[in-house]
């Protein structure tokens, strides 16, 4: 069985731009290195929830342990960023913030996880260079001790470009 996704062209141009751009931290580089993310991560918007396979949730799958972190150890001292992301969600109108939001809510999944990116101390890699990407990827979204591995961020991001 073949999985597919969201269709790469719309998951950017309706999706990871507007979301990237509602937080402030959008541009090619950073549009790609999600595409590249989600691609990775959810096989495109394929599993919102890979039950069996841990607590990670949305097409970044992020674990709830890092959204909670997020919002504790960066966002804090961040207020402006705080209030851009927190506009994207449909929970905060009632007063809650939970990492449940990003199962349904593919603009607040993706900023939380480009978050995971601004706390890096190195800056993106450039947009076109997918080998960078990818080890960028490795070292500061999945980890030395995730399972993911840089050639599977790049065949995956061949496979969906065509």
């Amino acid at each position: 069985m073949t999985e597919q996704g969201i269709d790469i062209r719309q998951l950017r141009d309706l999706v990871v731009r507007p979301a990237l751009e509602a937080i402030g931290l959008g541009g090619p580089a950073a549009e790609e290195l999600m595409v590249g993310t989600i691609l990775q991560e959810s096989g495109g918007g394929h599993w919102l929830h890979q039950v069996g396979r841990g607590p990670a949730i949305g097409i970044c799958q992020m674990e709830p342990a890092t959204h909670d972190d997020l919002w504790r150890n960066f966002l804090r001292s961040r207020p402006d960023l705080a209030s851009k992301v927190q506009r994207l969600m449909v929970e905060a109108q009632v007063g809650e913030i939970g990492a449940s939001e990003m199962a349904g809510n593919l603009y607040y999944a993706v900023a939380m996880a480009r978050l995971v990116y601004a706390r890096a101390p190195e800056p993106l890699p450039p947009a076109g260079d997918l080998a960078a990407q990818a080890a960028y990827y490795k070292r500061h979204y999945n980890t030395a001790d995730g399972a993911a591995t840089v050639a599977q961020y790049m065949a995956n991001w061949q496979r969906a470009i065509g």
